[in-house]
């Protein structure tokens, strides 16, 4: 049955005490992506909005990769709980101070960046929490059921939380929005306390891994980093597609992000019937299908053909971070799982940039509809490559691990 995989998940005595909090606070999440950059837009001069609302957007998300690396000494051993709780505290308490400076009349702009970027310092940390809880109270063969849910949750709070936010600011204003997030990481963070004392014990260490556990943490760091970066440009060159090459309003831009939202939000909910397959292979082929359903939007298909293609690649998305989660939570040992994903979600927040930023470029030298094709096949070759040095790595290694697991039966399996 559909649901059977998430029953241990949904029932489990502490997550059902989280989901809820997670749930709320990823609407509000989801409503500060439009109310982040509206208040800046309020807030500047005629002449600097550009420059401001490009400043708040990235206050709000690019601190987080100087906290993954800055902070990792002092939380790298922390319980899941308690890195997700602090996120959630710290979240609360920049978010609200906009708020109030706003209520205030003492809301400069500087001041609003600094805020916003205070509030995103864990933000990487937080995550890591999230996903390291999942390992602390799940057995392994529940993680990728869990990430799942944590995906489908993610990824539904941005089809709903863009359009609810307008209709609030259109009521009031921005600051309120963004105030009722700052409120539901309040929610969140006393939600972590609740159930942090089934789960705040620290991580035991665990037996020292051969060499191969931290290469398959590199080559799902790098294959991570070329992925998100590849998808970046898309973020640049589908404005211009839909404008330039199909003459359609921002309307039908809307619909192919809701399309690949409702794609995205089955497939968190359909990527735990993937783990009866070896976590590896579905990965890499994860990438060749987003890839291949990207095609059509390079190759200037008609939106009745690309808008369902878009869909399969929302459908290919959610399942990605997933199963890239469980592969991190079954190869890292317990005490060092909290900084192998925040090293993650470090690199996931610099990547998806740097691949947007380089979009400008590319739809300037190939057009938009040349740079959606380029990314798209780019993104299929390197899901066929890493699969082939996954096969070679895997048949090289082979022997090698199954000495190692045959005298540490309790260690961790990259499989």
């Amino acid at each position: 049955m559909l649901l059977t995989p998430y029953r241990p998940v949904l029932g489990h005595p502490v997550l059902r005490r989280v989901l809820p909090g997670l749930a709320v606070s990823a609407l509000g999440d989801g409503m500060s992506i439009v109310a982040v950059g509206w208040l800046a837009l309020q807030l500047a001069p005629e002449e600097q909005r550009g420059a401001w609302v490009a400043a708040a957007v990235a206050a709000y998300s690019l601190p987080s990769a100087l906290g993954g690396v800055a902070l990792g000494r002092f939380l790298r051993h922390r319980p899941g709980a308690q890195l997700a709780g602090w996120n959630a505290t710290l979240r609360a308490a920049g978010l609200g101070a906009v708020a109030i400076a706003y209520a205030a009349g003492a809301l400069p702009l500087w001041l609003y960046v600094a805020l916003l970027g205070v509030s995103s310092l864990l933000a990487a940390w937080g995550s890591a929490g999230r996903y390291t809880l999942i390992a602390e109270v799940l057995p392994k063969e529940h993680h990728l059921a869990a990430n799942g849910v944590l995906s489908a949750i993610a990824e539904f709070a941005t089809i709903v939380g863009p359009p609810l936010a307008g209709l609030l600011i259109g009521w009031t204003n921005a600051a309120l929005v963004i105030a009722l997030d700052a409120a539901s990481f309040a929610l969140l963070a006393a939600t972590y306390r609740w159930a942090m004392p089934a789960t705040a014990k620290k991580p035991e260490r665990a037996p020292d891994r051969p060499a191969t556990g931290s290469r398959t943490q590199r080559a799902l760091l790098a294959l991570s980093f070329a992925f998100f970066l590849l998808f970046g440009p898309f973020y640049t060159a589908m404005p211009i597609h839909v404008a330039e090459d199909l003459h359609a309003p921002a309307t039908l831009l809307g619909v192919y992000y809701t399309a690949f939202g409702v794609g995205a939000v089955v497939g968190g909910l359909a990527a735990a019937h993937l783990r009866r397959l070896p976590l590896w292979p579905a990965m890499t082929g994860i990438v060749v299908a987003f890839g291949v359903a990207m095609l059509p939007l390079g190759l200037g298909a008609p939106p009745g053909l690309a808008l369902p293609a878009f869909a399969v690649a929302g459908l290919c998305w959610s399942p990605y971070l997933s199963t890239v989660m469980a592969l991190f939570q079954a190869t890292t040992p317990a005490d060092r799982l909290p900084q192998v994903l925040a090293a993650f979600g470090t690199i996931t927040v610099i990547a998806v940039p740097l691949g947007t930023a380089a979009g400008g470029p590319l739809v300037g030298a190939v057009g938009a509809a040349g740079t959606l094709l380029l990314s798209a096949i780019a993104m299929i070759v390197l899901g066929l490559i890493a699969a082939s040095v996954i096969i070679f790595r895997f048949a090289r290694n082979a022997a090698t691990d199954h000495a190692w697991e045959e005298t540490h039966p309790d260690g961790y399996s990259e499989r």
